[in-house]
This record gives C-alpha cells, sequence and structure tokens, in this order.
C-alpha cells in the first residue's frame, strides 16, 4: 500500500558510534523534515542523538563477537517491527548491516552510505548488503566505478 504524498516517512538512520555517526549526522538536514528515529551502538553518544530525534542503542556488535551480534540482531528485529521504517539509512558498520536486512525484510527501502574511510573498494558490510539495497553509495568515484549499482556521491566530511 502506498503512503499518501502529505504523510512523512519513516526513516530509521543506524551507525555505529565513531566516525560512522558522524558521518550519518551529515545528513540529518536531509531527514529533518520526516519522521525520523537513530539505532547506534554506544551510550556515548545517545544524548546528543535523543536532542535530534528517538534514539535506541543496541550494543556493539561484530563478526569476532558472535553472541553479542545475535543479541544485536534480536534487538534490531524488535526495533523494526515496533517501528516499521520506510527507509533505512546507513552508514555502516555491523550494525547498520543487520538493521538494512531486518529492514528489507519488512519492507523498507534501504540506503546505504559507505564510510569515506573505504578509498579503495566497498566496506565488508557494504559488500554484503549490496543484494538487499536499494541505492548504494559510494563518497569515492573510483571505488563507485569498480562495483555495478554503486553510485558515487561525493564527500560527506
Amino acid at each position: 500500500m502506498k503512503k499518501p504524498t502529505n504523510t512523512k516517512i519513516k526513516i530509521c538512520a543506524v551507525a555505529s558510534a565513531g566516525g560512522h555517526m558522524s558521518e550519518l549526522l551529515k545528513l540529518e538536514e536531509v531527514c529533518k523534515s520526516h519522521n525520523l528515529f537513530f539505532v547506534s551502538t554506544t551510550d556515548v553518544i545517545q544524548k546528543k542523538l535523543q536532542k535530534i530525534a528517538r534514539t535506541y542503542i543496541v550494543g556493539e556488535c561484530n563478526r569476532e563477537h558472535p553472541l553479542l551480534t545475535l543479541k544485536v540482531m534480536v534487538k534490531g528485529l524488535w526495533i523494526i517491527k515496533k517501528e516499521k521504517p520506510d527507509v533505512i539509512l546507513s552508514t555502516g558498520a555491523a550494525v547498520g548491516f543487520i538493521m538494512c536486512f531486518w529492514g528489507k525484510l519488512r519492507g523498507a527501502k534501504v540506503i546505504w552510505v559507505d564510510s569515506i574511510a573505504n578509498a579503495e573498494k566497498l566496506s565488508l558490510s557494504g559488500r554484503m548488503i549490496r543484494p538487499f539495497a536499494d541505492l548504494i553509495l559510494s563518497q569515492w568515484p573510483d571505488v563507485a566505478a569498480h562495483y555495478a549499482n554503486v553510485e558515487y556521491a561525493g564527500e560527506l566530511i
């Protein structure tokens, strides 16, 4: 069912704390007229994010810690089921992949903006999300040229 044009889009903006979140916050201006909420990994950034929009902290995860990753996967699924976002916007890393994956399974559009730190190839999470993403943006023209369906978007930082 298509949303009426005057309805705000619900956007889940998700990134790991640190550089990924700094890049994501550069996109806040694009999202502020919509129904926005954040998902991140540590409470270090929580107060700053809560001043902007609803915020969920799911904990750190990565491929070296499968039990922590499983815990984040469960929390992520709960958030997606509760919030029902229309769009998942992520700059990475693992938590971004998890939320994009769950969101896509629930019908959300997925936009992945690969970190500027990835100057030679897409991040592991960026490569893993390629089959599911509706739009993948790289901040490096050479990286975008190397992959089908990856667009160069300029730099966020």
